[in-house]
């Protein structure tokens, strides 16, 4: 090849990225009881009836949520007592039912989740929830002003909606909320399609997720919420109107810190974002909302605000006793596995993260920054690659890698001053470039203790731990979108006219992480 330019302004595409952070993290899951401890557990067994029960009991229909019989060994059901308190506060008639799925762990209770009552069709309203029984920040601190200064600063929503429902478990049946909390315990943050969130996994099945850069987003996550504990007293003192109802003490007190992690990440597995709203009520938990509904990736279905309810309409055709599912936003396989404890394998939106830096010891770090941002680039740069993508995103780095391995000067300054911004590419800086890549991303596959053959044959074992099931599938989801750019850099070698070229010295070439 010989030594030409090549526009950087033809590669320097635009990559979307996708906020993240734990003020607006959507959905968790968890695997202990809503808030439990020895100090703070409280008899759930049901003795709580409502006067409707007796005329709501009775084989599925539009006007009545739970299938079957209406009492188990002389006992009413739990879900009859949850879903008659949603009528007693005003829910109307609904296109759904609910229905039991056996736990993963057989320790555990089955779990409930929303099914189609009657055949649906796109554009159908399956139920609507009145404001009455949406708990959101503005309700629970009563006051918008505080809402927002509170969502504003050092705590997040989901910390106060935590902290709301711990006190109000603490009332037990005193409590509004009483059965609706019951049934957030006996779901334990699951959700039908979900484990538990490895936010609460042991230290030995996190060792499933090796090589896996969520593994550091676990670590951040946790941190977060041991910030968000710290910070708890804060609501005490600025909503004290609302807390002096409690004959409890002060937060940081009255729940240690294993509790609250429990709490909030349960919270998190039922929070819906609502869009349209104000501040104080954009999260939102919503009794028939998660993790009662499934998530699904390729859905558009989403729980959305309107005239004082918050309701679903479906976008597919539903047989009856179908679960009901709603779309979890925009989120690859590594969210998903942290935020609601499933992977998804036909996911659109799966994607990695390779992060790119120019080094700040270069001479020309100044110029190549400036450069770097007048197209639309970072001095730290993160790459998405999109599954099914590779190619492009391999072909997207590039240019960035060609910035960062110029070393003289005056190809420098022709950079800079060149109307078309062009970094020159000798074979060598090439063939330098595509090896790096190639090393990354051999380097990266080598953290993971297993092949794709191997993950193969666990995922075939039936009998496969499902922590383990669903960490599997998200490496080996990984490992396939890195060997897709693996393969994708290994064919553009394979293109340079003159193998025997050596490499370009780098003395400051890009960091890849």
């Amino acid at each position: 090849m010989d030594a030409c330019a090549v526009s950087l302004q033809s590669y320097y595409s635009s990559v979307s990225s996708i906020r993240s952070s734990s003020r607006s993290i959507t959905l968790l899951s968890t695997r202990v009881s809503f808030f439990s401890s020895s100090k703070t557990l409280l008899n759930l067994r049901s003795s709580f009836r409502f006067h409707q029960l007796k005329n709501q009991c009775s084989a599925s229909s539009s006007n009545t949520l739970v299938a079957g019989s209406c009492k188990e060994d002389g006992k009413v059901k739990e879900e009859e007592e949850f879903i008659s308190w949603m009528h007693a506060n005003g829910l109307p008639p609904c296109k759904v039912v609910l229905k039991e799925k056996p736990s993963h762990n057989p320790k555990h209770r089955p779990i409930h989740y929303v099914a189609a009552g009657e055949d649906l069709q796109p554009g159908d309203i399956a139920f609507s929830v009145p404001d009455s029984l949406v708990v959101t920040l503005e309700r629970v601190l009563g006051n918008e002003t505080v809402a927002e200064l509170l969502a504003s600063n050092k705590l997040s929503e989901l910390a106060c909606l935590a902290l709301y429902l711990m006190y109000e478990k603490k009332q037990g049946k005193k409590s509004f909320w009483y059965p609706y909390i019951r049934e957030l315990d006996r779901q334990r943050g699951r959700g039908q399609l979900a484990v538990e969130s490895p936010l609460l996994w042991s230290q030995n099945e996190l060792s499933y997720l090796t090589g896996s850069p969520v593994l550091a987003e676990i670590h951040q996550r946790a941190e977060g919420i041991k910030k968000e504990y710290n910070e708890l007293d804060t609501v005490w003192f600025m909503a004290g109107s609302l807390f002096q109802q409690y004959p409890f003490d002060i937060p940081t007190e009255a729940f240690p810190f294993e509790i609250f992690k429990q709490a909030f990440v349960a919270v998190q597995s039922c929070v819906v974002h609502l869009q349209g709203v104000s501040l104080a009520r954009r999260f939102a938990l919503v009794p028939l909302g998660p993790p009662l509904l499934a998530y699904r990736s390729t859905c558009r279905a989403m729980l959305t605000a309107v005239d004082g309810a918050v309701q679903l309409v479906v976008d597919r055709p539903y047989k009856a006793g179908e679960p009901i599912v709603v779309w979890c936003g925009p989120q690859p396989n590594s969210k998903l596995l942290l935020n609601y404890g499933f992977v998804d394998e036909d996911n659109p939106y799966d994607r990695i993260v390779i992060e790119a830096a120019l080094d700040t010891e270069d001479p020309l770090y100044q110029e190549k920054r400036m450069v770097a941002q007048r197209n639309g680039k970072l001095s730290i740069q993160p790459f998405h690659v999109h599954a099914g993508k590779e190619r492009q995103a391999v072909a997207d780095m590039l240019p960035y890698m060609r910035l960062g391995y110029v070393s003289d000067p005056s190809e420098m300054r022709s950079v800079i001053s060149s109307q078309g911004p062009t970094c020159p590419v000798s074979p060598c800086m090439e063939r330098a470039v595509l090896d790096q890549l190639l090393d990354y991303f051999r380097a990266r596959l080598s953290r993971y203790p297993t092949t794709l053959t191997e993950d193969d044959a666990l995922l075939a074992d039936r009998e496969l731990n499902p922590k383990k099931r669903v960490a599997t599938q998200l490496v080996r989801l990984e490992k396939k979108i890195l060997n897709a750019c693996l393969q994708a850099t290994e064919d553009l070698i394979d293109q340079l006219p003159d193998h025997s070229i050596s490499p370009c010295p780098a003395p400051h070439a890009p960091r890849l992480k």
